[in-house]
């Protein structure tokens, strides 16, 4: 899953990343409420964590403006500011989680965890269909138990659609999920990977069937 780093400290921002990385997440890194907006606008992320302090304005009127908006992305405030003041203010904004600095990293990926957990999130141990099974822990693939290895970027095609198995997940969900803000991304780019991905399946007799809707997207279902 991809989430958005909002954190206007270099060092700590990179070192978040890569800690986040190890724990299984790919990350954007963004410096301001400005830039925060315009990922916003261009990806959709699973997750926030949102630092306070950013250089051109509060932290928090990035919070409030998603929350005007009714949108659910999960956000994890983490900030110098650890006052019951800050934390309630925090809170009341709309954070699902708030965490003061400093902080242990191995604490940040459990709350981090805990909130995509939650009723409508996307986090979940194991995520199945017919008989394949996808582990988010391990990032195994399995068919009929038998485990499959599959390249980092059609494991991140396949743990969409299986997210949302189901419901059609539009193009450019699937382009973010995979590239997030890192630049250009060549125009057959998704359907290079979801056909490698189809590919993949029939060879180890998965069950299921990705759906092309044309315009729209891509939809993963039980084979009938």
């Amino acid at each position: 899953m991809r989430l958005l780093i909002v954190e206007d400290n270099l060092e700590l921002s990179r070192l978040l990343a890569s800690g986040l990385v190890a724990a299984g997440y790919e990350s954007d890194i963004v410096h301001s409420v400005a830039e925060a907006r315009d990922a916003l606008r261009s990806v959709t992320y699973a997750a926030m964590i949102l630092d306070l302090g950013l250089p051109d304005g509060d932290g928090l009127s990035v919070l409030s403006e998603l929350r005007r908006k009714t949108d659910p992305l999960p956000v994890l405030v983490l900030t110098a500011r650890n006052g019951l003041q800050d934390r309630v203010n925090g809170l009341r904004s709309g954070a699902d989680d708030y965490l003061a600095k400093p902080f242990a990293l191995e604490e940040l990926v459990a709350r981090l965890e805990a909130i995509l957990r939650r009723p409508g999130q996307l986090l979940g141990s194991s995520l199945k269909l017919a008989n394949l099974v996808y582990d988010t822990e391990s990032k195994q693939v399995f068919v009929d138990g038998a485990p499959h290895v599959f390249s980092a970027r059609e494991t991140s095609v396949l743990e969409i659609l299986l997210r949302r198995q189901g419901r059609v997940v539009p193009k450019k969900n699937v382009e973010d999920h995979i590239f997030g803000l890192s630049g250009e991304v060549a125009s057959n780019a998704v359907e290079v990977y979801v056909s490698r991905l189809r590919k993949l399946l029939t060879e180890h007799r998965a069950k299921v069937t990705i759906h092309t809707i044309r315009g729209v997207g891509y939809l993963m279902a039980e084979e009938k």
